[in-house]
């Protein structure tokens, strides 16, 4: 009879054991779970934010802002000199001179709005060296600097972008990958 009740002790231990792990195990998925879910949470709303298309899908915007093609409204005045608002912060690598870009961009008129031209229209990303001339002025000074995974607003006057004959342009562009 040891033998048995040695033998019923050590399956309750081992069933025990089995119980207590299998609650950790949830316990750490839980946790983990609401954890995940308080990141995914949006911030305050922001300027960035204001400046997104209302139209998109909240889930898609906020998986990848990028995703979704940005809706780019006309300025008031001139453009003197180049201006970079971030509209969506990128987290990667900042990009260098002399790397190649591949963005996503729009570009209208800056008093105007009329549209210019759009790699989004063409439904294809645009690549090329950045800061070495093969680009505007405006795109070579503002670029670099930059992180991969940013949305910016360019602001750039004449004289750096295309001449009096375009004017003043304001372009939208996202970084998706510089090597």
């Amino acid at each position: 009879m040891s033998d048995r009740t040695s033998s019923n002790s050590k399956g309750r231990g081992r069933a025990v054991a089995g119980v207590l792990t299998g609650v950790l195990v949830f316990v750490a998925l839980t946790a983990v779970f609401f954890f995940v879910q308080s990141r995914d949470e949006d911030p305050a709303p922001t300027q960035a934010a204001a400046t997104q298309p209302a139209a998109a899908e909240p889930s898609a915007q906020a998986a990848n802002p990028l995703a979704v093609e940005p809706e780019v409204k006309p300025g008031t005045g001139k453009v003197e000199k180049i201006k970079i608002t971030e509209l969506v912060p990128g987290t990667g690598p900042v990009v260098q001179k002399g790397q190649t870009i591949t963005v996503n961009y729009k570009v209208i008129s800056y008093s105007t709005g009329e549209l210019v031209d759009s790699s989004w229209e063409r439904g294809q990303p645009f690549s090329s060296p950045i800061g070495v001339g093969q680009l505007i002025p405006g795109w070579d000074q503002a670029v670099p600097g930059l992180k991969v995974g940013t949305r910016a607003q360019l602001d750039v006057p004449a004289d750096l972008a295309y001449g009096p004959s375009k004017g003043d342009l304001r372009f939208v562009l996202d970084i998706l990958e510089a090597k």
